[in-house]
């Protein structure tokens, strides 16, 4: 591993291998990554969903964009992301997101709906009748209307995309190593060295921190907070004796969200909720699902009262509790620090357009494609909270 590369990157998941894919595949850079991998826990399976969502149905025009620019890599991954001439498959199916809502969040579903539209999201708006007509398995109790998504949405393999991302990194140059940061050096707020096991120390020109569950204690170390902390998501995989064709995933005004492939369908509670424990190990509790998930399914879908659980993996997601959005971008006044932390469960869906950002960023000083200034750490300064309704 170079003792002293350009840019080190914090962190082994999907965020940081996105980051040092785009910054080592542009033009513009010729110098050395170093991505450190944290041992003290499996940071790819803490961060990535097996089975992870692309969803445009937000309400802040930034977190759309970051979607459609997910939509648009997938459709040419092994342009992108292809080594030796294969062909690349994450597994994704497109297929569209129906979120029901209930009366008291009519107004809420019309204002996403207009800044959807503006940002040209294929979505169209369903009342109780046309949820009847398209869906007659729900049980419509409670539900005035929903949003259905018609194109650009789906799920995927989160992991098979994290690995894709890491091998291209890695066939392009970026250096990967597994150990463990114990702390950073500091002088004339800038880090200039990052102390790792075993007494051992690099130094750096650029540091991004984008370490998930152990983002809050490197920021430490850089002298200042970050409100990001771990939780565990658990999705449960079971089966039905009744076939629903063309399921769409589906959010429960709830936060229990549901998905189908056939008979067999995907289950879990849209975070951060408290049935998602602030936690790092990634031990099943089945009981949240015979007594929080199951419940609520069966009475949206009454075939749903007699299923079978098949299988259940469990994820670490961290959390910005701040206002549920992202950090993106520069420290205020570390000079070469950087932040991509706290994506809240949309990890997967965010890391393509993330990573194109922050190489921007930290190659030209500004956003150049997508801008993402809104998710800056500065916020947390001002005391500025961005609101997305859209919680997963």
């Amino acid at each position: 591993m170079n003792k002293h590369p350009d840019i080190v990157i914090i962190g082994g998941g999907i965020i940081a291998c996105s980051i040092a894919y785009f910054l080592a595949s542009s033009e513009s850079f010729n110098g050395s990554i170093a991505v450190i991998e944290n041992t003290s826990f499996d940071a790819p399976k803490s961060t990535t969903d097996y089975s992870a969502s692309i969803i445009q149905q937000f309400s802040m025009p930034e977190n759309i964009r970051m979607s459609q620019y997910a939509q648009e890599f997938l459709q040419g991954i092994t342009k992108h992301l292809g080594v030796d001439g294969l062909t690349l498959d994450v597994g994704y199916v497109e297929r569209g997101s129906l979120f029901l809502y209930e009366e008291r969040q009519l107004s809420m579903l019309y204002g996403c709906n207009a800044v959807q539209q503006g940002e040209s999201v294929d979505v169209t708006l369903l009342d109780s009748d046309d949820l009847s007509r398209g869906f007659p398995w729900f049980n419509l109790t409670g539900l005035a209307g929903g949003s259905l998504g018609l194109s650009g949405e789906g799920w995927l393999n989160g992991q098979l995309l994290a690995q894709a991302f890491r091998k291209k990194a890695a066939s392009l140059g970026v250096t990967f190593q597994k150990t463990e940061v114990t702390g950073l050096k500091m002088h004339n707020n800038r880090v200039v060295g990052i102390n790792l096991t075993e007494g051992r120390q690099i130094s750096c020109g650029q540091v991004v921190n984008a370490a998930g569950p152990a983002a809050a204690l490197i920021t430490e170390w850089a002298v200042c907070t970050l409100n990001v902390r771990p939780y565990k998501r658990t999705s449960f995989s079971f089966t039905c004796n009744t076939e629903i064709e063309k399921c769409p995933q589906v959010f429960d005004p709830s936060g229990i969200s549901f998905r189908s492939d056939g008979q067999r369908f995907v289950a879990s509670c849209s975070s951060p909720s408290d049935s998602d424990p602030k936690s790092m190990d990634f031990e099943i509790d089945y009981s949240l699902f015979e007594e929080h998930i199951w419940p609520v399914l069966a009475h949206r879908v009454p075939d749903f009262n007699f299923v079978q659980v098949k299988e259940a993996d469990a994820t670490i997601h961290t959390c910005n509790e701040y206002d549920r959005n992202p950090i993106v971008g520069p420290h205020t006044e570390v000079g070469n620090f950087y932040f991509a932390a706290g994506f809240s469960g949309r990890e997967v869906q965010q890391a393509p357009a993330v990573g194109r950002a922050m190489s921007e960023i930290i190659l030209y000083g500004e956003y150049r494609t997508l801008d993402l200034s809104r998710f800056s750490y500065e916020r947390m300064v001002t005391g500025k909270v961005l609101s997305e309704h859209t919680v997963l």
